[in-house]
């Protein structure tokens, strides 16, 4: 597979929800760098966000089962332009949404020891016409990207009955 990276041409935003008084902040790598996910490895710090706000929400109640912690704010990210990025191709890799997250994982795991972009674009495997954007703490571009508006999360009791 040839990666294709290339440079944001205008501003990108992304959002992330968590806890701000969890064990780590809501914008940092450590718990990823932790605990393997579909797109990365232990050991490498990478922040997941969404392209959209609703997607984030899902991505949080799929991760949680439909019961959520307490405390959930959301953070919008600035991605400025400039910064570098990769889109994922599932046409590379069509086995990218399999449970066991070995072709993604693969993938995301090249992806961030290349350090071949700051960022990464891949589709939400809960809301598969969405995008999740994953971030590389350690790629020279993150210095850049900025996480303001710690908000709480409002949830419509509806999704829980």
């Amino acid at each position: 597979m040839t990666a294709n990276p290339r440079t944001l041409s205008k501003q990108k935003t992304s959002f992330r929800i968590g806890d701000p008084d969890g064990q780590y902040s809501i914008y940092s790598g450590e718990g990823a760098r932790r605990v393997a996910g579909r797109w990365h490895t232990l050991g490498q710090p990478v922040i997941y966000t969404s392209e959209h706000y609703s997607t984030a929400m899902l991505e949080k109640l799929v991760h949680y089962n439909g019961i959520l912690p307490d405390n959930q704010h959301y953070l919008e990210i600035t991605i400025p332009a400039g910064t570098t990025y990769e889109v994922f191709s599932n046409t590379h890799v069509p086995d990218w949404h399999i449970e066991n997250c070995a072709a993604s994982r693969e993938f995301g795991k090249d992806w961030f020891t290349s350090g071949r972009s700051c960022i990464l674009i891949v589709p939400s495997v809960v809301a598969r016409l969405d995008n999740n954007i994953l971030i590389n703490t350690t790629h020279s571009d993150f210095a850049g990207i900025e996480a303001v508006l710690e908000t709480p999360i409002w949830w419509d009791d509806r999704l829980f009955s």
